[in-house]
C-alpha cells in the first residue's frame, strides 16, 4: 500500500529515476565512470537498491498494456527469485556481483531457475525499457507500435526462441497509440515537456548503469545466454 501511494504521488518514471539515482549514490566513492570496464572480483552492484530500480521499471511496462504481459510476468518472476536469494544471506548477497560468482564457480550459472538467469534477463528486460524511452525522449508523438517494434528488436529478439518472437509478433497489435501512452505516464502537475525532460533524466542515468552490468556478464561469461 505504501508503494502504491508513493506511485500516486508522481509519475512512474520520476519514481525509477529516485531508485537509479540511490545506485548511483550507493556505487559513489568506486569512481563510478571507471566502473563500466572493471573487472567483475571488483566488481559493485547493490542488490536492494538495483531491485527496487527493476521494480520501477515494471511499473513503467505495466503502462505499454497487455503487449507486455509475457514480459512483465518474466521480469516480476526474476524479480522475486532475486530476492529470495538475497534474502537467504543479506550480507553477502548485498553485493549482486557476488550472488552471480557463486554459481558461475559451482557451475551452476546456465542450469534451471539460475539467479544468473534472472539477473541477465532482468537486464534485457531493462535493455528494452531504455531504448523506448530514448526513442519517446526524442518524439513522444511516434507510433508506439513501431517504437515497441524497433526497441524489442534491438533489445530482446536476438535472445528469444521463434515462440517468444511469434508471440510478441501477435502481441504487438494491442500496444496504445503514443497519445494514450503518454497521457498513462503523466503526473497530475505534469505535461508532456517535463515527461520529455524526465524520460531524458531516467534514459542518462539508465544506459551507462545497464552498460556496467553487461561488462560485468561479459566478464563471467553469461552475456551470451539465450532463451531455453
Amino acid at each position: 500500500m505504501k508503494r502504491r501511494r508513493e506511485m500516486e504521488k508522481g509519475s512512474e518514471i520520476r519514481s525509477a529515476i529516485e531508485e537509479l539515482s540511490m545506485v548511483v549514490k550507493v556505487k559513489t566513492g568506486e569512481d563510478h565512470d571507471a566502473a563500466v570496464h572493471v573487472q567483475h572480483d571488483t566488481a559493485h552492484i547493490p542488490t536492494r537498491p538495483f531491485l527496487s530500480v527493476c521494480n520501477s521499471i515494471l511499473q513503467v511496462l505495466d503502462k505499454i498494456g497487455p503487449t507486455m504481459a509475457v514480459l512483465r510476468q518474466d521480469v516480476h518472476q526474476n524479480i522475486q527469485r532475486l530476492e529470495m536469494a538475497h534474502e537467504s544471506n543479506p550480507s553477502k548477497y548485498s553485493n549482486f556481483v557476488e550472488m552471480l560468482k557463486k554459481e558461475v564457480n559451482e557451475g551452476n550459472a546456465r542450469k534451471g531457475a539460475s539467479c544468473c538467469k534472472a539477473f541477465v534477463w532482468l537486464t534485457r528486460s531493462m535493455d528494452f525499457m531504455a531504448a523506448l524511452l530514448q526513442r519517446l525522449a526524442k518524439d513522444p508523438r511516434q507510433s508506439m507500435e513501431q517504437a515497441v517494434e524497433e526497441s524489442y528488436s534491438i533489445a530482446l529478439k536476438p535472445w528469444h526462441g521463434w515462440i517468444s518472437s511469434a508471440a510478441f509478433k501477435v502481441a504487438l497489435k494491442l500496444v496504445p497509440d503514443d497519445k494514450t501512452f503518454i497521457t498513462l505516464l503523466l503526473a497530475k502537475d505534469e505535461n508532456l515537456d517535463t515527461l520529455q525532460e524526465e524520460m531524458q533524466a531516467l534514459t542518462s542515468l539508465l544506459v551507462p548503469f545497464l552498460e556496467e552490468i553487461h561488462s560485468i556478464l561479459g566478464s563471467l561469461g553469461l552475456d551470451r545466454l539465450k532463451a531455453t
